[in-house]
């Protein structure tokens, strides 16, 4: 400890991760907690974690009935593996770094000043504030709340505390999807961009790659391989596997829609599941002025359109690195790519952070919420209760690792 400052850091060996604890957001918790608002917020967020949860179990058994009955399903988990379950920017590839970075930091920002500040609202104490790094980059917030004044406070005020976190996350991604709405509304298809008739586009090529030795960049379609016409991304692996060991053409078109070609020798053997010309491929970008119309129906229709990553989903996604450069937005020009992808990770990991941290599993918002809901019915001395408090744990648990790895065991 600090005690000039206040300052507390606590290491955590081998691992790179650091905690600094600081009194400096005590103060902001304080300021908030006497506000009208923040006691409203208090009092009526109490009875809300069972709604975020019910949506929490819902879609993890949506998630199971899909890998179940899906084989496309099933194989889009496995070429992601199972970091892709995970909010980690730089571990799951379906995460661009810098924007998932931002978002993460502001989410877990937002969760843990909701904790903070509705502590505060009922004299909780709130031992200290801090950012959490690994290897020296900032990755997060974190609130300390003092523990047995938490443990002591009645239920009302703990449902409070702990559904503060998760609402905060689930409230912003609702304001993010809303802004990334108005933002999309404001875009117009440019007038005069001719599209290829067919092939696959391309939106990623590996260093040292197959593709890279002979200059297939970002941005190009390729529309033939051996001769044979790419009229989807199948078409393309299909022809790769059915030339192993022979030298093959490739013809594409490059960014600027000049026609290019090449020659290529497949390797005899290539494992399961490895890229054979080291391209990330997506298809063909739809009609931009129909994407747009599907992208508007959010309020109409469905969400379903706003929902997939634009890194899952270049062709279909206006703010896309593929999709972006065919529109101009009337409030942010060509740069509105940045504006709308920032919006549309923010509303991705809040609202995944905030729907994970309401599982009844023991450490989580959830868990802890429950515990003690099931704690204040048991009778003293009688374990029964307490005893279904890890049951019902240990089987949300086994839920979310059986959505994570269970199309590994299904073929």
């Amino acid at each position: 400890m600090l005690k000039s400052t206040g300052i507390r850091v606590d290491v955590f060996k081998p691992f790179p991760l650091i905690l600094i604890h600081t009194p400096f957001g005590l103060k902001f918790f304080d300021s908030l907690a006497k506000t009208r608002p923040a006691k409203v917020y208090a009092r009526l967020n109490v009875y809300l974690m069972p709604i975020i949860t019910a949506a929490a179990i819902i879609l993890i058994g949506g998630a199971i009935a899909s890998i179940v009955s899906s084989v496309a399903v099933r194989e889009f988990a496995r070429d992601l593996g199972p970091q892709g379950n995970l909010l980690l920017p730089g571990l799951n590839p379906m995460l661009p770094v810098a924007y998932t970075l931002i978002a993460l930091i502001v989410s877990v920002f937002i969760h843990e000043t909701g904790h903070g500040v509705v502590a505060r609202v009922y004299n909780i104490k709130v031992e200290s504030t801090g950012i959490a790094t690994v290897l020296g980059i900032p990755v997060g917030a974190f609130v300390n709340i003092e523990k047995e004044e938490l443990a002591k406070s009645s239920l009302k005020h703990k449902s409070a505390v702990l559904t503060a976190g998760p609402l905060n996350n689930i409230v912003l991604a609702a304001v993010s999807l809303m802004m990334l709405y108005v933002l999309v509304s404001t875009l117009t298809p440019i007038s005069g961009i001719e599209e290829p008739n067919f092939g696959v586009a391309v939106t990623g090529v590996k260093d040292n790659s197959l593709a890279k030795e002979i200059g297939i960049s970002n941005g190009a379609t390729i529309q033939k391989t051996a001769g044979e016409e790419i009229h989807a991304v199948g078409d393309l692996n299909t022809a790769l596997h059915s030339n192993l060991g022979k030298t093959i053409g490739i013809a594409w078109l490059d960014k600027e829609g000049h026609t290019m070609s090449g020659t290529v020798t497949i390797p005899s053997n290539v494992n399961a599941g490895t890229p054979i010309l080291g391209v990330t491929i997506s298809s063909l970008s739809a009609d931009p002025k129909q994407a747009l119309e599907i992208y508007k129906t959010f309020f109409i229709s469905s969400p379903i359109p706003m929902l997939p990553p634009p890194t899952m989903a270049e062709g279909i996604v206006p703010f896309s690195d593929l999709m972006a450069p065919k529109y101009t937005s009337s409030l942010f020009g060509p740069s509105f790519p940045l504006v709308a992808n920032m919006l549309y990770w923010l509303w991705f990991i809040n609202f995944n952070l905030g729907i994970f941290n309401a599982l009844p599993i023991g450490p989580l918002d959830g868990g802890q919420l429950y515990g003690a809901l099931i704690e204040s019915r048991s009778r003293p001395g009688k374990t029964r209760l307490k005893n279904l408090s890890m049951l019902i744990s240990l089987v949300m648990l086994s839920a979310v690792i059986m959505s994570m790895f269970l199309p590994y065991f299904l073929f």
